[in-house]
């Protein structure tokens, strides 16, 4: 009897040490937050190596936007639904396609025509 109540406190125990799926969550977002937030600073580089700096800064822009959710999520993150997260992260995801799309044309357009 006490091995099996040893089992069901090992059990009990990893339960309680497994993050919840709203801090997985959460924890997704802030990843994918990371991932755009360093694909923007590469395609700021690679830009401003094609094109020269310009008056208006669309990934400076991106990166604001990304600061603006990361304050969101500071202050709401907690309390935030499971849904509202998978679509702060969606959306996240769709913008560094958007950016990794950009990336791929810089690339051809500095490739050599052969």
């Amino acid at each position: 009897m006490s091995g099996l109540a040893a089992v069901a406190a090992a059990i009990l125990l990893v339960r309680a040490h497994r993050p919840s799926r709203r801090e997985r969550a959460l924890r997704q977002v802030l990843d994918a937050a990371d991932a755009l937030e360093e694909r923007l600073r590469v395609a700021r580089a690679e830009i401003e190596a094609v094109v020269g700096e310009r008056e208006r800064d669309p990934v400076g822009d991106a990166l604001r936007e990304m600061l603006r959710q990361r304050l969101w999520l500071r202050d709401h993150g907690a309390s935030a639904s499971i849904e509202q997260l998978d679509r702060v992260r969606a959306s996240i995801d769709q913008a560094r396609g958007r950016i990794d799309d950009q990336l791929d044309r810089i690339e051809r357009a500095r490739a050599p025509m052969t």
